[in-house]
């Protein structure tokens, strides 16, 4: 009923909202000419300058997006009506700070879609676009825990007002902001391409090389990608810096539009039907990340995958503005306890709000339409994460825990180890277990094994127990969290399946994508164990046309790429040679 309080409420702005002019995620023309990008470089000498422009010191931890937050920022421009949703949600679970051009009207306007001013700031500077993931700044911590700051970059639109508008927060907040804006320290960069795991690693495309490069328009030094990463590490802590290739399709190229992570080793990744528009290039880069990087827990990436949202004619983005939008599921909020997810059509909706419910168990998931014709935001290039930015809470208390896989164990008890942090010092650890999922959980304190570790144990338990636990720790300030946030009612959970465990030596030469192909192409191998081999292409007279790889091939499924622009339209064999075996595969090259 709330939300379509709301909607039938917007319908009174609609004439309003239409009658503002909208500014765009991408730039505009006007915001590309010479004079406005001269003017606009000038202006990052002219800001109110309270702002800290040396480097923050300390062991900086650039926190992560589950982390809790105090804050929710948006600005009050454009598409109120799903502003005010967002709003109506996000009050419940922390401050909604919004910057407005005037303080009485946005509480006018929000008090009439039907939210209450509960949990409400409003924050009175200038603004350019309600773009605030990409212009706001981000939360890192000093020395892990400790002081809260914000660190800024440059913006990159011809944006003033927009590219001032941490500094604005930050003053009304109390935060320090450290901005890089001077020369030799200066960094463009945008939150829409960027996000971390609270541990160090960061993941962006190579969009933030190529805009403090030699072609960069708003960058007052060229750096080298190398001097890129150290800036990062220097500033914000991020010593692994994950950089993909830009998507063909995606004109903005920033990954929040298709990627998300939604704990420290899982990704959550848009998917296309099999080489359509950006799904090529998404499965390279995924499959970079899982040869070339690992979690912070030392293992791979677990990749849970999405489906990207078709136009209503079944259309996808084809790399102009005209064309179809991109409507995806991972350009969500997390804040705190809820997930505020972009909705399109219910037929679609339905798959993607349930795949985000069954990997984040207990987090109240959301949707928000965004593809209405009263408020198309996707038409301008973004959603939800797109136009907000969270702060992180002054007094963080750090729990991070690998999930426990299933197992075939019926006999030890499965040990739980956490790293858990606060400035203060932990007092204490619980961790909470049942193995009803309608039942009472049961308490086992935690032992502090090592430094800022805790551990404790699960008693063994028979074949087809599915065990849900959490951990609660409280500080010696008195601060309490648990992790998952949302628990009791969030949890992690595993499966005892009791089956010895099968050594699969089976190598499969998987499916081969699109076929027919007259460019990117995939090849599955599926393996259970390392092997060495080849894998090959040849024409239909057996003639060997490219090696794809030779080597080391790691266990378990991977993807490699054969990129057949230049050959001759026909018929190919993909053959994949190994010690004592020869698969082959069908490939047409139109």
């Amino acid at each position: 009923m709330k939300h379509l309080l709301i909607l039938f409420s917007s319908i009174l702005y609609v004439l309003h909202i239409n009658a503002q002019e909208i500014t765009p995620i991408h730039s505009t023309e006007a915001e590309q000419d010479k004079e406005a990008i001269i003017e606009y470089r000038n202006s990052y000498a002219h800001s109110q300058k309270t702002v800290i422009t040396t480097q923050p010191t300390g062991n900086l931890r650039t926190m992560a997006e589950w982390e809790e937050v105090q804050s929710i920022c948006i600005t009050w421009t454009s598409y109120k009506s799903i502003l005010a949703q967002i709003v109506e949600e996000a009050q419940t679970e922390c401050e909604v700070l919004i910057l407005c051009d005037n303080a009485a009207t946005a509480q006018s306007e929000l008090l009439g879609y039907g939210v209450s001013l509960t949990n409400v700031t409003f924050v009175a500077d200038d603004y350019n676009s309600i773009w605030m993931r990409d212009y706001g700044g981000n939360t890192v911590y000093k020395d892990y825990v400790d002081s809260l700051i914000l660190v800024d970059w440059i913006y990159n639109r011809s944006r003033p007002d927009d590219n001032t508008a941490p500094e604005a927060i930050g003053n009304y907040k109390g935060i320090p902001v450290y901005e890089m804006s001077q020369s030799g320290t200066d960094l463009v960069h945008t939150g829409g391409n960027f996000m971390a795991d609270g541990f160090g690693t960061g993941f962006s495309s190579l969009l933030v090389d190529e805009e403090n490069g030699s072609g960069g328009a708003y960058n007052l030094t060229i750096k080298t990608p190398a001097e890129v990463d150290q800036l990062m590490s220097d500033w914000m802590g991020i010593d692994t810096y994950v950089k993909m290739t830009t998507l063909p399709f995606d004109d903005i190229h920033h990954i929040d539009m298709h990627m998300k992570l939604l704990d420290e080793e899982t990704l959550l990744v848009g998917e296309f039907p099999i080489g359509v528009s950006d799904g090529p290039q998404i499965e390279m880069n995924i499959q970079y990340i899982q040869d070339n990087y690992v979690s912070v827990f030392g293992t791979p990436y677990k990749i849970v995958r999405i489906p990207m949202v078709p136009s209503t004619s079944g259309g996808y983005p084809n790399g102009t503005w005209s064309g179809a939008y991109y409507r995806t599921y991972a350009n969500n909020l997390i804040v705190n306890n809820k997930v505020l997810v972009p909705t399109y059509r219910e037929e679609y909706d339905s798959i993607g709000l349930r795949i985000l419910r069954e990997s984040m168990p207990g987090y109240e998931v959301i949707g928000i339409d965004c593809d209405n014709s009263g408020a198309n935001i996707i038409g301008s290039g973004g959603a939800i994460h797109c136009i907000t930015k969270a702060i992180g809470v002054e007094d963080p208390l750090l729990i991070s825990h690998q999930e426990l896989p299933n197992t075939a164990n019926t006999t030890v008890p499965y040990s739980v180890e956490a790293l858990i942090m606060h400035r203060s010092g932990i007092s204490d650890a619980t961790l909470y277990y049942k193995t009803d999922f309608a039942g009472t959980y049961t308490a086992v304190s935690m032992a502090n094994s090592s430094t800022d570790t805790w551990t404790a144990d699960i008693p063994a338990q028979p074949a087809g127990t599915r065990v849900y636990y959490y951990i609660q720790a409280n500080a010696n300030s008195g601060k309490s969290q648990v992790r998952p946030m949302p628990a009791p009612e969030g949890y992690f959970h595993f499966l005892v399946d009791g089956a010895a465990e099968v050594i699969d030596d089976d190598i499969e030469l998987g499916r081969v994508f699109p076929n027919p192909s007259s460019g990117l192409t995939c090849i599955e191998i599926n393996n259970s164990n390392e092997f060495n081999g080849q894998l090959k292409v040849y024409d239909v007279l057996g003639k060997e046309i490219e090696t794809i790889h030779t080597g080391k091939f790691i266990g378990n499924s991977r993807k490699y790429f054969l990129d057949v622009t230049d050959y001759s339209s026909g018929a190919y064999q993909i053959v994949l040679v190994t010690e004592d075996s020869v698969r082959s595969a069908g490939l047409m090259v139109k």
